[in-house]
């Protein structure tokens, strides 16, 4: 597996091997010889998103996701407090989510010399049971145990992940824009940093 910023926590805890998939040619049928997966940052996903909530032209991802089973553990990468949490049930959505908000050096360096700036990260196709007992405002420590991946008839009808995502902009509420028109990716990518910067060199 690659190296991870020792500064940040394991969203996921990641086995040595695991599948990076490849959605640039579309939806393909893979008989993927392992339990974990990475779907890819800024990677365009044609014939994806074909539910209306994308309107038939957002289909680039901006977004990290993490694929295991059902049930499997997500941990928040680095200390913030729940900013805010619900059900996206729209068909293709997020189903439920949760977003914590960060105080970081931004960009995150080794050093820290950089401005701490307020940073929301957002874990969405969660389980349902993962709401339970949050509170806005709620202390989210590194490395805790944040929410499970929920299963397909729970998390907005996908395989079993977690979508990451990091904003430089407030929600308004528990959601991002996960997938862009390709015309808006220069501003998406702007708004929405490469989540390796705190995951790591997954792929």
């Amino acid at each position: 597996m690659a190296g991870h910023p020792t500064a940040f926590a394991q969203v996921v805890n990641l086995p040595e091997s695991y599948w990076v998939y490849n959605f640039t040619r579309g939806p393909a049928e893979w008989d993927c010889p392992y339990a974990y997966q990475i779907g890819r940052y800024d990677e365009v996903r044609p014939g994806m998103y074909t539910t209306p909530l994308f309107g038939g032209e957002r289909d680039l991802h901006v977004g990290i996701d993490i694929g295991a089973p059902a049930g499997t553990d997500v941990h928040s990468f680095a200390d913030g407090v729940v900013h805010s949490f619900g059900i996206n049930d729209e068909a293709g959505s997020y189903g439920p989510t949760i977003v914590v908000e960060h105080q970081l050096s931004w960009p995150p360096t080794a050093n820290n010399e950089h401005t701490v700036r307020p940073v929301w990260a957002l874990y969405g196709h969660l389980s349902t049971e993962s709401l339970e007992g949050l509170e806005v405002g709620q202390p989210v420590q590194k490395g805790a145990l944040l929410a499970s991946m929920g299963t397909k008839d729970e998390n907005g009808g996908w395989e079993p992940h977690v979508h990451f995502q990091l904003s430089l902009i407030e929600p308004k509420t528990p959601d991002l824009p996960g997938v862009v028109r390709r015309d808006d990716r220069e501003q998406a990518l702007r708004d929405y940093p490469d989540p390796r910067l705190v995951l790591g060199p997954l792929y």
